[in-house]
Formats: C-alpha cells, structure tokens, sequence
C-alpha cells in the first residue's frame, strides 16, 4: 500500500495514470470519468451545496463542484495533493490527514449536504469502512446524502472475475466495495454500476 510520501510522488502524474486507463477501458480506471460525472450530476441537483470530499487527490471532480457554487471542504492523505488541489480552489477548506484514523477535527465541527468519496475509501479495511461510513452520515445535514465512486463490484463473484481477468495488475493492497455485502450494514444503499470495475453507491440519511 503507498504511504504518504509514495502518494507525494505519484501526484503529479496522477490525473495522466488515471487517464489513460479510464481511455483504455481496463482495471482499475475504466468508468472512471463517467463515475465522476455521476456523482457530479447529483450534487448539481441542489444549489450552493456544501460538500465534503474525503480523499480529494489533485481535485479533479472538486474543483469541478468549486467552479459551480458549491463549498468544498476535504482531507486527502497527501500534502502533495493537498497543495496541487488548493491551487485550484483558494477559497476551499482542504485538511491533510490519514482518514483511516477518521477526519480531521475541524471538518467534524461541520454539517454537509454532500459527502463524496472517489477512488479513495479502497485504503480502508471493510470494518473500518462500516465504522467510517457511519461517522461521515452523522456528519450530514437532513436529506444529506453520501456519493461513493470507486471500483466496485455487486457481489464476491464478479470481484473475482475482475481479479482473474487483471491478473499480475490487480492491486491486493487494495479492498473493493462488494454492494451485497456492505447492505448488511446499510439496508437502504443503493449501487449503479458504471463499468466491470467500477460503480457509484449512494447512502442517505
């Protein structure tokens, strides 16, 4: 698993890596731009949304929501990312810090309309995600919801099938979403899959 100071290296080229693959079509980026786009989408639906993003990286998809009217708070792992997204959105409230130990104190003082999650929360083990995925709904307004994009699967199977057809690729470090699974904490979840690799959940509270 990369540490802080291999995700400081790989920042610069991230967007590039990401890129290509999601053009390509092959794990673990392909949907990737259309994921974000989802959750883009749903966030527009309610005006000068106040969102929160948890493992922002370059802030590709926040910067997005920045330049519409909404208000960014986020926390990202990397000081790297965390400089190379400020510059993007000046105005935002961007934190470093290890999600995996929960979120920054400051960003619990606050209360979100939105909180998304793109290609970050795989860093966690399933419990930890449980345990975090809780914390971060008691942190949404009324009728706030959590947005997650990442690579993904409905069930055990096709994350199989996905990590055969990867092969020496596939990134054991990380844990993937399993949508059947994670509804025996979260009844009311709901999964759009977007590519083989890759979905959207959304929890409401």
């Amino acid at each position: 698993m990369l540490d802080k100071k291999g995700f400081d290296l790989w920042a610069d080229g991230y967007d590039k890596a990401v890129g290509i693959s999601d053009e390509e079509k092959t794990y673990p980026f392909a949907g990737y731009k259309e994921v974000l786009g989802t959750i883009f989408q749903e966030v527009m639906k309610k005006k000068h949304a106040v969102v929160l993003d948890v493992g922002f990286g370059t802030g590709t998809l926040t910067a997005k929501l920045y330049e519409h009217g909404c208000s960014i708070y986020g926390q990202d792992f990397s000081s790297r990312m965390v400089e190379l997204a400020s510059a993007k959105m000046p105005d935002a409230n961007l934190y470093q810090g290890d999600f995996s130990k929960g979120l920054a104190e400051p960003l619990r003082r606050h209360r979100y309309d939105f909180i998304v999650a793109t290609y970050s929360l795989h860093h966690l083990t399933d419990e930890q995600k449980i345990v975090f995925l809780h914390t971060l709904r008691d942190c949404l307004n009324e009728n706030g919801m959590i947005l997650i994009g990442d690579v993904a699967f409905e069930n055990r199977e096709e994350l199989e099938q996905c990590r055969q057809e990867a092969g020496d690729s596939w990134d054991a470090d990380e844990i993937y979403f399993v949508a059947d699974e994670l509804r025996n904490s979260f009844s009311d979840l709901s999964f759009t899959r977007i590519s083989y690799c890759a979905g959207v959940f959304i929890i409401e509270k």
